[in-house]
Order: C-alpha cells, then sequence, then structure tokens
C-alpha cells in the first residue's frame, strides 16, 4: 500500500499523539472516581480540571512519547529501538513521573537491577496506552508492525492479555490512519479485531462493538464492559466508545471519562485512535493549547510526529528530545497537586 504525502501522514502522527495527550489530561483528575463522584464534582469533562485550567499529561503520554523516539532513533532495528525503549523508560522513571502503574513500576524495577526479561505478568494498561503510535508509525507494514509492536510491550507486561492488547491498540491506530478521514469507526475496528486471539480479550471487545452497534447508552456499555485498569475491561469500553461516538472526537473522549474508572488510560487510548482517524486538525485544538507545554507537551509531541513523517518520507533529521531535568522539576512542583486530587476523590463530598 502507498503512503500518503507527508503532510497527511505527519497530521495522522501528530494527532495520534496529541490525541493521547488530550485523552490522558482530560481524564487524569477523574482517574479511580465513579461516575456519579465525577459527574457531582466536575459534570461534564469538557475542559481541563488539574489547576487553572491548564492540561497534564501522565504516564500514557509520556511513555507515547518515549515509544515514538525509540522508533525514531531506530525505525528499522527492532533490538535497538527496544533497547532505546528500555533506556529511556528507566530514566523517565527515576525522575519520579505521577501515574505510573504497579507493573510498570515493578517492570523499571527489574530494569533498573538488569533482570531479563523485564517485563511482568501483569494485565493492565501499560503496554496497550502507549501502543497507537506504533501502529500510526508502520501503518503500512504490519509485519514490522506487530514485530515492534510485540517486543515494546514486552518491555514491561508479558501477560498474553497486555500484548494482545496492545497489538490491537496499534491495529486500530493503523487502520485509522490508513483511511480516510471521518471513515466510519465501526469499519475501521473490523480489520483489526483480527489479532486478537484470547478469547477473553476478543469477548469483551466483541461486546463493546456489540453495544455501540445497538446503539446503548454510555452507562450499560461501562456495566457490561468495566472500566477498570484491567485490559480486557479498558478495550472492551473504549471499542464501545469509539464505535458509538468516534465521530466527534471531543464528545468520544467526554463521554469515555465520565464513566469513572481508569479514565486517563482508557480516555489515552481512545484519543490516540480518535486523532489517528480524523488527525490533528480534527482534534480541539483551543484545548490542545492549554496543555501545558515543554517535556512531553504539544510542541514535543509534533516535533516527534514531524520526525517520524520525515522518516516515512525517507527523509534525515534529528530526533527531538527533552529536558530531564525540566521534567524533573516537573513532576516535583506537580506532586502535591496530585496528591491532593488524590485525597479528593477519597472524599465522599
Amino acid at each position: 500500500m502507498s503512503i500518503r504525502p507527508s503532510g497527511d501522514v505527519t497530521d495522522r502522527l501528530a494527532g495520534t499523539l496529541l490525541g493521547t495527550a488530550l485523552g490522558d489530561a482530560l481524564g487524569l483528575p477523574a482517574e479511580g472516581m465513579s461516575a456519579a463522584a465525577i459527574a457531582r464534582r466536575f459534570g461534564r469533562v469538557d475542559r481541563f480540571r488539574m489547576l487553572g485550567g491548564i492540561g497534564f499529561v501522565s504516564d500514557d503520554t509520556e511513555q507515547a512519547a518515549l515509544v515514538a523516539q525509540a522508533l525514531a532513533r531506530h525505525p528499522d532495528d527492532l533490538e535497538a529501538s527496544v533497547r532505546a525503549f528500555r533506556r529511556s523508560l528507566l530514566g523517565w522513571f527515576c525522575r519520579l513521573p505521577f501515574g505510573v502503574g504497579l507493573g510498570t513500576a515493578r517492570a523499571c524495577s527489574r530494569i533498573a537491577l538488569g533482570r531479563s526479561p523485564s517485563g511482568v505478568m501483569s494485565a493492565g494498561n501499560g503496554a496497550a496506552m502507549r501502543a497507537a503510535i506504533v501502529g500510526a508509525f508502520f501503518r503500512d507494514r504490519p509485519d514490522r508492525r506487530v514485530a515492534f509492536g510485540r517486543a515494546i510491550a514486552e518491555v514491561t507486561h508479558r501477560d498474553r492479555r497486555a500484548v494482545e492488547g496492545a497489538l490491537y491498540v496499534a491495529e486500530v491506530a493503523a487502520a485509522c490512519s490508513r483511511s480516510p478521514r471521518h471513515s466510519p469507526p465501526a469499519i475501521v475496528q473490523q480489520d483489526a479485531r483480527r489479532i486478537v486471539t484470547d478469547p477473553q480479550l476478543g469477548e469483551a471487545i466483541d461486546t463493546g462493538r456489540e453495544l455501540a452497534l445497538r446503539g446503548a447508552d454510555r452507562s450499560e456499555a461501562a456495566r457490561v464492559c468495566g472500566t477498570t485498569g484491567f485490559v480486557v475491561h479498558s478495550l472492551g469500553f473504549a471499542t464501545f466508545c469509539f464505535l458509538r461516538f468516534g465521530d466527534n472526537p471531543m464528545e468520544a473522549i467526554t463521554e469515555a471519562i465520565g464513566a469513572g474508572g481508569d479514565t486517563d488510560s482508557i480516555g489515552a487510548i481512545l484519543g490516540g485512535w480518535l486523532g489517528a482517524l480524523h488527525g490533528e486538525q480534527g482534534l480541539p485544538g483551543d484545548l490542545i493549547a492549554r496543555i501545558q507545554d515543554g517535556p512531553f507537551g504539544p510542541t514535543h509531541l509534533r516535533g516527534l510526529a514531524a520526525c517520524l513523517g520525515r522518516i516515512l518520507a525517507g527523509e534525515p533529521g534529528d530526533v527531538p528530545g527533552y529536558s530531564a531535568p525540566a521534567a524533573f522539576a516537573r513532576n516535583l512542583a506537580m506532586l502535591p497537586v496530585v496528591l491532593g486530587h488524590g485525597l479528593r476523590r477519597l472524599s465522599p463530598f
């Protein structure tokens, strides 16, 4: 399959990363809350609620950016790309990021100790939430998409459901990126389903699809699919939201977050698909402009997308990095805010 003109490629890559960031930042303040608590505290989550109307990304976006960076540095060398991601992940973990899942934290500890394999037997969202960019980058190269997607997933997660969940996220993103803008999400998702062989994960995804196609409402889908950090729940519900509301990216993300649970990771997965389908131009630019810039912010993510687009066009270019001291300072400065939100989530009022 031929590659589109580089402008469209770059817009889809930028949409994938910025959509991930948008869903992550909108969902972060509501993470772990119930639908009732979100409605009571925030109403409809259509703006940032963490600090002064500014959006802050968490581990979902940051790990997706690290994956993009590793792909840009070694787009044709699987082992070198995985090594680069593993090294950068350890450095990132040492800078005290917020929102890290237990499985990823255990894997990073194993990397620090030189253990092999580093991935742990966890079926959390850690591998899936960062996988969309793999699919968007390798959208026309299915063998590499699967090989890179599996190897990068297994850096932190080796449970079959987590690995296949990451491959499914990448497959949907690849199908979105290849498709004309505004293609029906149900058609886009259909072929990607074939990558999943695990019966539990496959059943969850199929259930999400069936609920969407018959027009079920969000509350029913959340009850049936689940919205926890278990990858089976998250991908079933993300599939529902993508198929049910995916013609309108902002509606899809707000509906997903309003259901509660692992809101930032589900929002990030869904946002990556929506950005890959609609491109950056199809996402709400006013909200993206309010995401804190700097390490892993919109400028950094656009730079990574542009770099990946140049690579696909056969053009040389420097790989954007980020300031590690600035990232560490940001994490320290945000720690009281994040902890404060965590305490408020425990309050019944």
